[in-house]
């Protein structure tokens, strides 16, 4: 067993298991989310059909994501992270490696909507982020910060490396190296993604400490692993005892909100910048500074979460979608360029912080035991709103030739979140009239 001597070189082993999360997501999920809103009009052009038409792909990755993330967590809960995240990666370097050979619209379907989205959606989302709720509980906001900020640092470097290698050669070419890059991290992840929790490896959460002399063998470190979790007020949740608090719905109101709102937006910035007249190579950087403002956002986010108390954190999902109003609505109060950079400043602010709020809130209310099953249920239910959002702006696009209908649902959406994750409060487990949890 490992000993807990202090030592300024030795770094918990669930820290480099968030720098690689981090990286192999901001890999990933970045040149999913951006690199299709770079080829957007390329592929639209070369296939000849429209934004809505394009615009599937996206959502078809997404309703696999809401219909194998219920799966997904199970797995996750009961088998350990570490064959989902290695499945996953390598299923979407294949979809990535394909593109750059696809002749016809249903391969591009196939192939960025199947095969890319169903791999991101299996090895670099619930299966993650379930060994970072696993692995950490004081610092677990901390954690998860440092690898959504790793993600957008990626971001912002792949935003460019993508624009540059599309304008020396093609977006196929882009896929393809993109596929590879992916291929290579597998072993890693086969290092970095541990299957059990912490307490298994003879460690505690946040590489806690404890006496050099005591007990190590596995019933030991597991008693002492759910000590410690009690000691943070950390109460664990099953599955069916999530479902029943009404805090669990409420989180899916605004969650679906912001899905609805970035599903679409991320998409078609690209297309949007360029249609308002900024040229292509100007509105790379302006995602990049949109980008950009997802880190602090969400290295912040986790830090300051950590710190609040449990009954005040859906303030936190309350302010993220006033920014979201007040951006949008800046926008179609003002269509200037100066209303466009208040947008994008908003929409990366909020967007950075959402998804790390959320996640870290379910594992603060629900706690580490279904965890998996809790946040791949919720994405389940978000599945349709995935699937629409995207394909819903294109198609407001191709009808009206601008997208401000789309933006205007989406600040109606961002307003009844508001109200929706202001009502959230701290769960209590149900029991029955001898006190036994139901």
């Amino acid at each position: 067993m490992l000993e807990k001597k202090k030592s300024k070189f030795h770094l918990f082993t669930g820290w480099w298991s968030v720098l690689f999360i981090g990286v192999v997501s901001g890999l990933g999920h970045g040149f999913n989310m951006y690199g299709l809103s770079v080829f957007f009009k390329d592929i639209a052009g070369e296939f000849g059909i429209e934004r809505a038409a394009t615009s599937w792909s996206a959502g078809i990755g997404r309703l696999e994501g809401g219909i194998t993330s219920p799966l997904v967590g199970w797995l996750s809960d009961k088998f350990g992270p570490r064959w989902i995240v290695i499945l996953g990666i390598f299923i979407a370097a294949a979809g990535m490696i394909v593109m750059s050979f696809i002749t016809q619209v249903w391969h591009y379907y196939v192939a960025w909507g199947v095969f890319i989205g169903l791999g991101l959606n299996i090895g670099l989302t619930v299966a993650c982020d379930k060994m970072i709720n696993d692995w950490f509980i004081k610092r677990r906001g901390l954690a998860q910060g440092i690898k959504f900020a790793i993600i957008g640092v990626f971001g912002i470097v792949i935003i460019q490396v993508i624009t540059w290698l599309n304008d020396i050669r093609d977006w196929r070419f882009c896929c393809l190296v993109w596929g590879i890059i992916m291929l290579v991290s597998i072993p890693l992840a086969y290092l970095l993604i541990k299957p059990q929790r912490p307490e298994h490896y003879g460690l505690l959460p946040d590489g806690a400490e404890f006496e050099s002399d005591a007990a190590k063998d596995e019933q030991s470190m597991i008693d002492r692993g759910v000590s410690y979790a009690s000691s943070l007020q950390e109460t664990e949740y099953t599955f069916k005892q999530a479902l029943k608090t009404g805090t669990y719905w409420l989180l899916i109101i605004g969650f679906a909100a912001h899905n609805f709102i970035a599903g679409g937006f991320n998409l078609h910035v690209f297309p949007f910048l360029t249609d308002i007249g900024i040229d292509e190579a100007a509105a790379s950087g302006m995602m990049g500074l949109m980008i950009f403002f997802t880190i602090p956002a969400r290295f912040f986010s986790g830090i300051i979460a950590d710190r609040v108390p449990k009954r005040n954190l859906q303030f936190l999902l309350v302010v993220a979608f006033l920014l979201q109003v007040i951006g949008i609505s800046t926008y179609l109060l003002g269509h200037s360029l100066v209303s466009v950079y208040v947008l994008l400043v908003c929409h990366g602010l909020s967007s950075g912080a959402m998804t790390p709020i959320v996640i870290l809130i379910l594992g603060r209310y629900f706690g580490r035991k279904a965890f998996g099953s809790i946040l791949g249920t919720m994405i389940a239910f978000l599945a349709p709103m995935s699937l629409f959002s995207p394909v819903y702006y294109g198609w407001i696009f191709d009808i009206n030739s601008s997208y401000d209908v789309a933006f205007i649902t989406a600040v109606v959406m961002a307003a009844i979140a508001v109200v929706a994750t202001f009502l959230i409060r701290p769960p209590k487990i149900l029991t029955d009239d001898n006190g036994t949890p139901r």
